[in-house]
């Protein structure tokens, strides 16, 4: 009988040792893919490319020179096809911008985020309508439109701007021309430092039956442009950034 009883208690033992390291293994896969995320994605964003400048927008005025001074942040993303990845072919429905949030707000001005206009000519422009509210979203399609909202499904770019608006007016007689870039925030003596914010957002990749979700932080603008006029910055390195599914 005891030897009957040692038996059940060695199996009793066994069952309670296997149990707890299935609890550990599925622990640890949670919080190994809460740090890292799904690193099997059929997309993945590949670069990202900022270009930071400034620009005035013509108001009417006495002089020959008015303009109103925006300075302006635009955000290529590009999403490219996962050659590594071991699934079922999928294609892109959909991008989304969502949850936009100035997380460190500049000194001077008011940042705004813009679509891309539908109309030809300028890529961006002013007007309340084309004001982000709430979300961005792309659709998949044949190929990448900015104009249309629309990326590729089987990979492509989409583009947002983040503007800094009401920094002041530039009004003047004196110029003989005006170079639109950072340089003219020197003309209404605004510094660097007074410009500089953060930006954070979700990006969420939608293909055939789910969707990715990332929080994004950048740092605007990309660099000194009272100094140079413009610039630009491209980032390849996504290690920081951790997509989930959901």
């Amino acid at each position: 009988m005891d030897k009957e009883k040692s038996k059940q208690m060695i199996k009793f033992c066994i069952a309670v040792v296997i149990f707890a390291i299935i609890i550990l293994l599925v622990v640890t896969t949670m919080i190994r893919y809460e740090v890292e995320g799904d690193k099997n994605m059929p997309f993945n964003l590949s670069k990202i490319i900022i270009v930071s400048t400034a620009e005035g927008t013509e108001t009417k005025g006495k002089k020959k020179w008015n303009f109103d001074i925006f300075q302006n942040n635009d955000v290529y993303i590009y999403i490219d096809k996962n050659e590594n990845y071991s699934g079922e072919e999928k294609t892109i429905k959909s991008v989304k911008i969502e949850n936009i949030n100035i997380t460190k707000a500049p000194t001077k001005g008011e940042v705004k985020a813009y679509m891309p206009n539908s109309v030809e000519g300028r890529i961006f422009s002013y007007e309340e309508e084309y004001l982000v509210d709430g979300k961005l979203e792309y659709k998949g399609a044949s190929e990448s439109n900015s104009k249309t909202l629309e990326i590729g499904s089987n990979g492509g770019n989409l583009i947002i701007r983040f503007s800094n608006t009401g920094l002041g007016e530039y009004n003047s007689d004196s110029d003989k021309e005006i170079i639109h870039d950072g340089t003219l925030l020197k003309k209404i003596e605004v510094s660097s430092e007074e410009i500089n914010f953060d930006v954070s957002f979700d990006l969420v990749i939608t293909v055939d039956n789910c969707s990715y979700r990332a929080n994004m932080l950048l740092q605007l603008p990309c660099g000194d442009i009272t100094e140079e006029g413009t610039c630009s910055m491209e980032k390849t390195d996504f290690s920081d950034l951790v997509f989930k599914r959901e």
